[in-house]
């Protein structure tokens, strides 16, 4: 069943398939941005943040996760994640520590990434593009710490969608000066090139201080953007959706 799964979710990247093929795939992600709209949309304005789902309870990065889940949750904010291990739990458990609102995007994988135990609801994604979404779309802030490529991805995602007015400009934060040294490094040979502007170079924060990033967030968030979308309705009963 597992194999099945995953040669199902792969065949869709692999070209051309038959007209039924390409129309059910076309209803599978539609479904799967349905699922995750129905069950995030009352999670409250979020602050979404990434990192590695490699890193212990022992190591800083975690610790640093953990620290600011919960300084995001006293801001209150939702903090959401990709629902998984590591830099995923530990600000999910920092925002729980608190009394704050946890919630998680989690994704299906070959090798089951299981959603932590510190999230209060969470929504399981098929596709990683479905997925993003998601993660962009409840949030209004990103903090972004050390990571691999699905951070790096999820970093340049969110950039690209600010920088070309997809997305309206809102707080987004480098956590580890060190980590992202030579990333900071290629955006600034970027510039450089004249690939990006210099404005660009403004589109995003990178601190190592909780404070400064706590009080970025604070300063750079206008309340009249999450206003209307969060007071649309309540829940619908005969909908069966949950606040």
């Amino acid at each position: 069943m597992e194999e099945n799964n995953k040669q199902k979710n792969i065949q869709y990247l692999n070209g051309p398939m038959s007209r039924f093929a390409e129309l059910r795939f076309a209803f599978d992600v539609f479904w799967d941005l349905f699922t995750g709209i129905r069950k995030l949309y009352f999670t409250g304005p979020c602050v979404t943040i990434f990192g590695s789902a490699r890193f212990k309870e022992d190591n800083p990065y975690y610790k640093m996760a953990e620290l600011l889940g919960a300084e995001i949750a006293n801001l209150g904010f939702t903090v959401m994640t990709g629902g998984g291990p590591g830099i995923m739990e530990a600000a999910n458990k920092g925002a729980q520590s608190v009394g704050g609102k946890s919630v998680g995007c989690n994704i299906e994988l070959p090798h089951e990434q299981i959603p932590n135990p510190y999230l209060d609801t969470w929504v399981s994604m098929k596709y990683f593009f479905t997925r993003k979404t998601m993660l962009i779309k409840y949030s209004y802030a990103f903090v972004v710490l050390p990571g691999g490529f699905g951070t790096m991805d999820e970093f340049f995602e969110s950039m690209t969608l600010i920088q070309t007015g997809k997305l309206i400009h809102f707080p987004v934060i480098i956590y580890g000066k060190e980590y992202h040294k030579e990333l900071c490094d290629f955006l600034d040979k970027m510039e450089q090139e004249k690939t990006i502007s210099p404005i660009d170079r403004d589109l995003f924060l990178v601190s190592d201080s909780p404070e400064e990033i706590i009080h970025h967030i604070k300063s750079n968030f206008n309340i009249k953007k999450v206003l209307r979308p969060f007071n649309i309705s309540q829940p619908i009963k005969w909908l069966f959706e949950k606040s």
